[in-house]
């Protein structure tokens, strides 16, 4: 007797009672879900090759001498920021004897405009999928409770048409309403911890990226690497 109760108010009954409104509700929280956990899985596997890459790569990078520095680059895939930053400075560096309009300003502020533009292009870059966390974060939530009042106004229409009104003709329409809110905090929390999540992560790498910029900008103005050797000792950016 308490299986039937369970299945005639249970999640499959709310899906087959609910109309278009309700099912069109759903349909977005599941999409908002979907696109959710594929950003989630996505980036953090983005995330955690880039990490490994730039280690390798800054272990290598900072253990060379510079006359084969540009050779070891040539053979390198500049497949994460780190390694764009390293070649965008010794194409600079070889593009400074030139008389080009890029150039015509100083090799020094040539090399900061060039390295700037891989920091800016990477920021951008981190910036994907941002903006649907942050939607579905934000949006999910009212987007179930759109659902829930929907359901609830269906199930006391039904209750006043049918007469009805006692504690054990509400709860189970009520109850079945109020699952459009839990789906939508299930939809809105992975996305609120994986905004933050990503946003550190950012922020970290940004700043990690900006400070091997400047060691690179100072090894190639100030200490002329094309002269002499890169230090063996790798500085704090290369831990």
């Amino acid at each position: 007797m308490q299986s039937t109760l369970v299945d005639h108010f249970g999640v499959a009954h709310f899906l087959s009672q609910t109309d278009l409104v309700g099912r069109l509700v759903l349909l977005v929280l599941l999409l908002l879900s979907l696109a959710t956990w594929y950003l989630i899985v996505t980036r953090s596997l983005a995330g955690l090759v880039a990490q490994r890459r730039a280690k390798a790569f800054l272990g290598r990078f900072w253990h060379s001498g510079s006359d084969d520095l540009r050779r070891r680059l040539q053979g390198e895939d500049c497949n994460h920021a780190f390694a764009r930053l390293a070649a965008e400075g010794l194409d600079a560096l070889a593009d400074s004897g030139g008389v080009s309009l890029a150039a015509a300003g100083g090799f020094a502020e040539y090399l900061s405009r060039r390295l700037n533009h891989v920091i800016d292009d990477e920021a951008a870059a981190a910036e994907y999928g941002l903006t649907v966390l942050a939607s579905a974060a934000s949006a999910a939530p009212y987007i179930g409770l759109f659902g829930t009042v929907w359901g609830i106004y269906h199930a006391l229409v039904q209750i006043g048409l049918s007469g009805q009104g006692t504690l054990d003709k509400v709860a189970g329409p009520v109850g079945e309403a109020l699952i459009m809110t839990a789906l939508g905090l299930a939809v809105a929390i992975p996305a609120v911890l994986a905004h933050n999540a990503f946003n550190r992560r950012n922020r970290l790498w940004l700043a990690r990226l900006e400070g091997f910029a400047h060691e690179l900008y100072v090894l190639l103005t100030v200490k002329g690497v094309a002269t002499s050797p890169v230090a063996a000792q790798a500085p704090a950016s290369a831990r």
